[in-house]
């Protein structure tokens, strides 16, 4: 979901069709990497080989989470062995190629039969009729919400009722941080289990980042003389930008006040960033910078993500999905250890509720036989596979069991993460219309508000102009 948004979605009845009028400027409009589109699918590298058995029907599925192919390769090799008669074409792109190519393969009507979707993508995919509706495509009529963790078909599930992707992971946040780090503090795991936050003083976790805060000449940001404009390392670690989801940033602390993003579970029309909740959550969460216990706008590039400032020792703690577990656990000279979320005034921790999907082209002309293949994806005996190799959660009970027995093998305790559902403690990602539109426009506020040049209240004309775009 970073590539999740991982960084970070009206129905028609059914998917209308594409070829006359589709172009990329309509298919992704506003996107910066669609100048690249023109490449031709013909240049994708494919892994498993590029042809079948004679007699078989071959299908293409694509994804983009080099993390994953692993995984879904061993997956589909047994869904391959137990379905002779169809041969899957597995390619796997970086993120920013994935979608632009993807786009590409669309206008030029030589997509994937199915492909891994995004909830910040599928919204336009579905309005322009690129994806199929999946039910009365019999393989996954038999396969129940209930199957998945809780909400995340929901996530999946047009306006009109129908189900346009099959879950295939989910993904929550929790604290990373250096355990060595922890222990030259005098502090230990069990400090970061139990913190508390509220707007108004940030509670015990903003007193954890004042704790773990250091200037230049050594002073901490708990202590008198601290200088908030010289710091060594900061509490809390940024990526290079904060956007208008913050799965893995704001939300957090804005959705523990009860606050939501919008006025329905999905599919919302009406935007609450003029909500006092999400006003005073934004000001704390950004004045952090002036407090010196977060960097300042512009700190930190792309090149210095979040586990490079904790491993380095520029921040202390980082806000992470877990699609980042592996990432952090693989950093050399640090050893990862991961808390949970601060508990918010609602009385628990609230973590964004995010979860890919697997969608099928409607330019398919094996639509039956891509089917089988996500339902084979969804079912228990792939997700015990997909789980025991999984570097993320995949999206049944089943899978996520393995992942987390997989982890816990390797020492990896990786619960603060899954507790968020076991214990229904999430808020779901914006579902909605017009995420392209609403991207650019809310960037311009979180900048702002990240340079310190606006705070929460002048959010409420950028809301404005946001909820006029669903009118």
């Amino acid at each position: 979901m970073n590539s999740r948004n991982h960084t970070p979605h009206s129905a028609p009845s059914a998917a209308p069709s594409t070829r006359s009028g589709l172009t990329r400027r309509r298919l992704l409009q506003g996107s910066a990497a669609l100048a690249a589109g023109t490449v031709g699918v013909g240049a994708l590298s494919a892994c498993g080989g590029s042809s079948g058995p004679a007699g078989s029907t071959e299908i293409d599925y694509w994804l983009w989470d080099a993390n994953q192919l692993p995984a879904y390769s061993a997956a589909i090799d047994r869904f391959m062995e137990k379905n002779p008669d169809i041969f899957v074409r597995v390619t796997q792109l970086g993120f920013d190629d994935y979608w632009t190519k993807l786009t590409a393969s669309f206008v030029a009507e030589a997509g994937p039969d199915a492909f891994a979707d995004h909830l910040a993508r599928y919204p336009e995919f579905l309005k322009l009729g690129v994806i199929a509706p999946l039910d009365g495509l019999a393989p996954l009529d038999d396969i129940p919400a209930e199957q998945f963790q809780d909400g995340l078909q929901e996530l999946w599930t047009g306006q009109d009722g129908k189900r346009y992707g099959i879950p295939k992971d989910y993904d929550t946040i929790a604290v990373m941080y250096d355990k060595a780090m922890l222990e030259e503090e005098g502090l230990t795991e069990d400090d970061l289990a139990n913190l508390d936050w509220n707007p108004e003083d940030g509670g015990t976790f903003e007193k954890m980042l004042a704790r773990l805060t250091l200037d230049t000449n050594g002073v901490r940001g708990d202590e008198e003389g601290f200088d908030p404009t010289s710091v060594e390392r900061y509490g809390m670690a940024a990526d290079a930008g904060v956007d208008y989801v913050g799965q893995a940033s704001w939300s957090a602390f804005a959705l523990a006040t009860g606050w939501t993003f919008t006025d329905a579970d999905t599919w919302g029309t009406r935007f609450n960033y003029d909500d006092e909740r999400f006003v005073a959550a934004i000001d704390w969460y950004f004045g952090l910078v002036d407090k010196g216990l977060f960097p300042p706008f512009g700190m930190f590039g792309e090149s210095s993500p979040p586990q490079t400032q904790v491993q380095s020792g520029t921040a202390a703690l980082a806000l992470a999905g877990s699609w980042m577990i592996t990432t952090y656990n693989n950093m050399e000279g640090m050893e990862l250890g991961i808390a949970p979320l601060p508990s918010g005034p609602v009385g628990h921790p609230v973590s964004m509720f995010n979860g890919l999907g697997d969608s099928i082209s409607a330019q398919s002309e094996n639509k039956e036989e891509a089917a089988r293949l996500i339902a084979y994806l969804a079912s228990e005996e792939a997700q015990q596979i997909i789980g025991e190799r999984a570097p993320f959660f995949p999206s049944t009970d089943v899978g996520t069991q393995a992942a987390v027995d997989s982890y816990a093998e390797s020492g990896l305790d990786v619960t603060p993460f899954t507790d968020r559902v076991k214990n229904g403690e999430t808020g779901l990602y914006p579902l909605v219309e017009n995420s392209s539109s609403i991207m650019p426009l809310m960037q311009t506020a979180f900048d702002q508000c990240w340079m310190r040049r606006i705070d929460g209240a002048d959010f409420a004309s950028f809301n404005d102009r946001v909820n006029a775009l669903f009118e």
